[in-house]
């Protein structure tokens, strides 16, 4: 059943839509979320999901793996291919190869249950900190080859969208703001995570590979986002003059 926890309508606060079958997990957290100041919408299946998300417009997703009615993360690339909203999975499963594969598919974060309401709740206040923390300006390289603007959060391509996850434009826009710097994938999770995150050096190979194939002609050879083999990685597209 799609609601808003304790049934008190939006006044302000960030909305987070929590998709989750399980009350005995949805009811306490959506309570731990209100108290915080969040605006706490429930979804039980991914039908409700769709539709809640369509009414709340919510600043960060919070997503089961295992629903009712599908995959949760066929849900996940429904909504990135629509929006660049936050999305932290929420899954039972703790093996590597599944963080991994939850990142490769658009996920922000991914908690593992049983998880801590407290730090779950800080992880919803450091993405949605991030997402509304990016400098308004635009960065343009290589002649218009490739543009960032982050005041509406488009990226383009010679001129053509391309759809990004928050992760993967927050990635970006740190690389392109320090063209030519060298920033080590310890330093990349930190910068756009915010905490350490175990597994953090393939956290950042698997987005740093979902944005060349997006941005990148070539992906053995790329233009923009060079790896520093043991090392992490460097922006080398050229800045354009203003």
């Amino acid at each position: 059943m799609v609601g808003i926890a304790g049934s008190s309508p939006r006044t302000g606060g960030d909305c987070v839509l929590l998709v989750e079958d399980e009350a005995s997990i949805s009811e306490p957290f959506s309570r731990a979320l209100a108290r915080e100041g969040f605006v706490p919408v429930l979804a039980s299946t991914i039908a409700e999901a769709r539709a809640a998300f369509a009414n709340c417009e919510p600043d960060i997703v919070l997503l089961d793996l295992m629903l009712p009615d599908g995959d949760g993360r066929d849900l996940a690339r429904e909504l990135h291919g629509a929006s660049r909203v936050p999305i932290i999975m929420l899954t039972a499963k703790s093996g590597e190869e599944d963080r991994i594969k939850g990142l490769g598919i658009g996920a922000d974060d991914y908690v593992v249950k049983p998880f801590s309401p407290r730090e779950l709740a800080a992880r919803v206040k450091a993405q949605i900190r991030r997402a509304n923390k990016l400098e308004k300006k635009t960065l343009s390289f290589n002649g218009g080859a490739l543009t960032l603007n982050t005041v509406n959060l488009d990226v383009r391509k010679r001129g053509m969208p391309v759809v990004l996850t928050s992760t993967e434009f927050r990635i970006l826009t740190i690389l392109a703001e320090r063209p030519g710097r060298v920033l080590t994938r310890l330093q990349l999770i930190n910068m756009v995570q915010g905490y350490d995150f175990e597994g953090y050096d393939r956290t950042i190979d698997a987005h740093i590979k979902n944005l060349r194939h997006k941005i990148e002609d070539d992906k053995k050879n790329p233009e923009f986002i060079k790896t520093i083999y043991s090392v992490g990685y460097k922006f080398s597209g050229i800045p354009d003059e203003e």
